[in-house]
């Protein structure tokens, strides 16, 4: 069995387990970050370079993390990224660059989305109907939100799941036929897709007049903020929206919390409160680091978000994000993008893995 295959194997036997301990998710941590050293060429060059080696390296916290803007720069993959099964790409800068996630197979992504949805989003259901408010993964193919609800409803939507937005925009008729029918039937229904699809059925519903009670056991999933596709509100606003345009209990409005760059993907338990604290599954830990010492801060500090995911085998595990967030009991909250200090944190960050990463390893 060649390193990739048994790497996937491994992580396929820890994600499926209940509750590994710290030992065994250091242990494996350790193990992905040998087989990246020897195979990821720019990384290997970057952590020579700052003088951690495999030998050197002796827990999960230690691994040098990369900052995510990386991604846009070099190949990040341990495999060649020209074989590939997909290739997931970030939105476009003002330099219109973007971030390339290679994935030599999806057998560990579709995991890692499969189980961590089925318990933080479908909980107490094995399928639901599902409307989605975003193009199909024939659309946009390198999309891996896209591809993430493409997995949902195949698994854990009902045959009737139907997507409601198309080239000319949210598909407002289809919306109301669907959430008339949910209200009609008392079938639980599911609205998932981009925080700012949601904006626009506000919108929508706004203009035709309607707002609907949607049965017990109905639940609402948005992602990924609005990136300039429409207006912005305050979360606080968004929920209350939500929750009063479609009859939702805020409780039942997850957040999810994923980018191009990671495997797994982070949720609420709802947004009765925002913001809400995120967590994630236990092949996935976070820490909140000052970008400018790359030091961790105390407990309840804001820093900016490193997240190490196991699931990330073939690129690398431990990313720092451009994220402010605070470490809390149970997960962290995410308070924005960074600025000031730790955005000038960041870019150092980025420059220096440029520097260290494309010199030569010695």
């Amino acid at each position: 069995m060649n390193q990739q295959l048994r790497i996937i194997d491994e992580l396929s036997h820890f994600i499926k387990q209940d509750s590994p301990s710290e030992e065994a998710f250091n242990d494996l941590a350790l193990r992905i970050f040998i087989y990246q050293y020897h195979n990821n060429l720019p990384y290997q060059a970057f952590c020579r370079q700052k003088g951690k080696t495999p030998r050197l390296v002796k827990s999960w916290r230690d691994i040098p993390f990369v900052p995510i803007n990386a991604f846009k720069e070099v190949p990040l993959s341990s495999a060649d990224p020209e074989s590939a099964e997909a290739v997931f790409m970030t939105s476009g800068t003002t330099r219109g660059i973007k971030g390339k996630h290679y994935h030599p197979t999806l057998q560990i992504y579709d995991l890692s989305m499969i189980a961590n949805y089925k318990q933080r989003f479908m909980k107490d259901r094995e399928k639901i109907r599902m409307g989605v408010l975003f193009p199909t993964e024939k659309e946009l193919q390198n999309s891996s939100l896209a591809h993430y609800l493409a997995l949902a409803v195949g698994e854990f939507g009902t045959e009737e799941s139907q997507y409601l937005l198309n080239g000319n925009g949210l598909d407002m008729d289809g919306v109301l036929r669907e959430l008339s029918r949910a209200e009609e039937t008392g079938e639980p229904y599911a609205l998932v897709g981009a925080s700012y699809s949601f904006v626009h059925l506000f919108e929508g519903l706004e203009r035709a007049g309607k707002t609907f009670s949607l049965p017990k056991g109905s639940r609402i999933l948005d992602t990924g903020g609005y990136k300039n596709q429409s207006k912005e509100l305050e979360l606080d606003e968004f929920y209350y929206l939500l929750s009063t345009y479609l009859g939702v209990d805020r409780s039942r409005c997850i957040n999810m919390y994923g980018v191009t760059e990671l495997s797994t993907q982070f949720y609420d338990n709802g947004n009765e409160v925002v913001p809400s604290v995120k967590s994630g599954p236990h092949w996935i830990k976070t820490r909140v680091v000052n970008p400018l010492t790359g030091e961790e801060v105390p407990k309840g500090e804001r820093g900016v978000l490193v997240h190490c995911d196991l699931a990330n085998f073939n690129s690398v595990t431990t990313i720092l994000t451009e994220d402010l967030g605070v470490e809390v009991d149970g997960g962290f909250l995410l308070l924005g993008r960074v600025q000031g200090a730790e955005a000038r944190g960041c870019s150092m960050a980025v420059e220096e893995f440029i520097q260290l990463a494309k010199g030569p390893a010695k």
